[in-house]
């Protein structure tokens, strides 16, 4: 389903995990956010691509390597790809690929298209990172934290901010790779919001929001979140969960990935 359109922008959910797929349209290019899930959803993104393309080049963006998000990658093969360096040196690539194949043999799944992990054209490896594409102005900042080599990505041209696996209004943090570096890309987050004033915030799973308040909201709830978990872990004290459930809902979803991040800060907390 379409979430969210202007003439410039268009964000396509998908059924699992409201998880959202991003096409910018500026007058040079058009550039295409980790396009997913299901076959059916990521052809509706290819032939909204076709129609609106007009003999503009296409740029596809991930804003990090998590399986679902990589799945519709050569649906565009002609497409030049941008991600972080992080994501280019992923160390866990065959297991991001295996868990795309483990999902689409346990559903029974058939794409038109061969899975495989992105091959990169543009690397970005530092904060503030601009990258100039047919007048498109892209602004970068490294966002570690969920997982290593995640990225916020802002369209000056349209305002559009793109922080994958962050900021979400549907889901409290998801821990991958360090709840310290998900801390300083919050701090980043903040910074962005405060400096370049954002027109819409565009999460990888949820609805968008151009209120600058529930920016605001999310930055903070996010960071609430982490310091309960470390206080959980360090006082033994149990993590105040209801009203956890209260905020988030979608218990029955959320209750293991909360789990495993109480046991992923107990062990960095450990040194483990």
């Amino acid at each position: 389903m379409i979430q969210y359109r202007t003439p410039d922008i268009t964000i396509f959910e998908s059924a699992l995990y409201r998880t959202t797929s991003t096409v910018i349209q500026t007058g040079g290019i058009i550039l295409i956010v980790d396009p997913n899930w299901l076959p059916a959803e990521v052809a509706r993104i290819r032939q909204f691509v076709v129609e609106k393309r007009a003999g503009r080049p296409l740029y596809l963006l991930f804003t990090h390597s998590d399986y679902d998000h990589i799945l519709g990658w050569q649906a565009f093969p002609e497409a030049r790809v941008i991600a972080s360096t992080a994501f280019v040196e992923n160390p866990e690539k065959g297991k991001c690929l295996e868990q795309a194949r483990q999902f689409d043999e346990e559903f029974y799944i058939r794409r038109d298209y061969p899975l495989g992990y992105p091959g990169v054209d543009i690397e970005i490896n530092e904060d503030e990172q601009i990258v100039e594409l047919e007048g498109a102005r892209l602004r970068f900042f490294l966002a570690p934290g969920h997982t290593a080599d995640g990225l916020f990505t802002l369209v000056e041209n349209t305002g559009t901010w793109i922080v994958g696996d962050y900021l979400s209004n549907i889901e409290f943090p998801f821990i991958n790779h360090s709840n310290f570096a998900y801390e300083q890309s919050m701090q980043k987050a903040l910074h962005v919001i405060r400096e370049y004033e954002p027109g819409l915030l565009i999460s990888g799973h949820g609805d968008a929001t151009a209120a600058k308040a529930e920016m605001l909201q999310r930055y903070n709830e996010s960071l609430e979140y982490l310091y309960q978990l470390r206080l959980a872990v360090q006082s033994g004290e149990p993590f105040p969960e209801e009203e956890l459930w209260k905020r988030y809902g979608n218990k029955r979803g959320l209750a293991l990935p909360h789990r495993e991040n109480m046991e992923f800060v107990r062990k960095e907390l450990k040194g483990l």
